[in-house]
């Protein structure tokens, strides 16, 4: 049992809660859904601004976004189209042009489990996941790492996820990763699978950065310590899950604050987006900021507090 309650994510609020009222927010993300639904393409995707290319990671946040309306025929569309990029090998495509397993498979397996689809797409999903592992975690780069451990300070032990295979980790695929990884585990009694979880969360917390948040990559390079960032800092702590390493109290209080600061329309959705995971409500935005940028008004739309419930 946790002990210390600043670790709790409910605790130490040092802030009242930055809410309008329930029905201004539920307006807000009835706007945001109808226009996703509109953006779709002819081809039952979304590209990253309206008219644009379908891609799979603004396609996987729309239809998370949309989860809610599964028997429809925009959704069915969109998942039409996933289910034409899914790879045999486990994975999904970038697009209809990219012919390997994009990082984004993390946000179409969360997708899955999100409708309780766990499908044998799923299963290959999770597993393609689990197999993932950044090139810190070879031989040749611990090697390189343990001559000249002062260019780039990590523990080259704890392994995260890259952005594409042949890279190094970094911290928005391996929140993602963790994230779609942790519904996994909760249907099934896999030891691999939970170690695999338990690196990646190790990896995360070695990466904070001395002010409390995440960096997209290090917290330290050539000596000197790297700041964090909001959009970074919220998918770290909501990968977390609650892990009783973090003073949760002091941490969402900053998400808070960021959230109040940034002029970000992506920082803050990601923002909020943490809140509503660990505080039970999203704050309202006092203007609409998502602009014709897809995957903020998804992100903002998300009902994260379920998909991570």
């Amino acid at each position: 049992m946790d002990r210390n309650p600043g670790s709790h994510p409910q605790a130490g609020r040092d802030t009242p809660r930055v809410t309008g009222p329930d029905s201004d927010r539920n307006s807000r993300r009835t706007a945001l859904e109808v226009t996703l639904a509109a953006a779709q393409n002819a081809d039952g995707g979304w590209g990253y601004f309206p008219g644009k290319q379908s891609w799979l990671e603004p396609t996987a946040y729309a239809l998370l976004a949309l989860a809610d309306q599964s028997g429809g025929p925009v959704f069915a569309r969109g998942r039409a189209l996933l289910r034409s990029w899914e790879l045999p090998g486990g994975g999904w495509r970038g697009c209809a042009a990219i012919n390997e397993a994009h990082w984004a498979t993390s946000l179409v397996v969360t997708l899955h489990a999100a409708i309780a689809a766990r499908d044998a797409a799923y299963e290959r999903g999770v597993a393609w996941l689990a197999a993932s592992i950044g090139t810190e975690g070879r031989l040749l780069s611990r090697a390189a790492h343990w001559l000249r451990p002062s260019i780039v300070e990590f523990d080259p032990a704890l392994s995260g996820w890259p952005w594409q295979a042949g890279a190094s980790s970094w911290v928005e695929p391996t929140a993602h990763a963790l994230i779609a990884l942790r519904s996994a585990l909760a249907h099934a009694n896999n030891p691999q699978l939970a170690s695999r979880i338990a690196t990646g969360k190790c990896m995360l917390l070695e990466r904070r950065c001395r002010d409390g948040g995440w960096n997209y990559g290090n917290r330290r390079v050539l000596g000197a310590d790297l700041p964090s960032y909001p959009e970074t800092t919220a998918l770290a702590l909501m990968a977390l899950g609650g892990h009783a390493s973090v003073q949760w109290g002091t941490a969402l209080n900053q998400v808070e604050r960021s959230w109040r600061e940034t002029r970000s329309p992506l920082a803050q959705a990601w923002l909020g987006a943490c809140l509503l995971q660990y505080r039970g409500e999203r704050p309202a935005p006092a203007n609409a900021r998502a602009g014709d940028d897809l995957v903020v008004a998804a992100v903002e739309a998300i009902r994260w507090d379920r998909i991570l419930a």
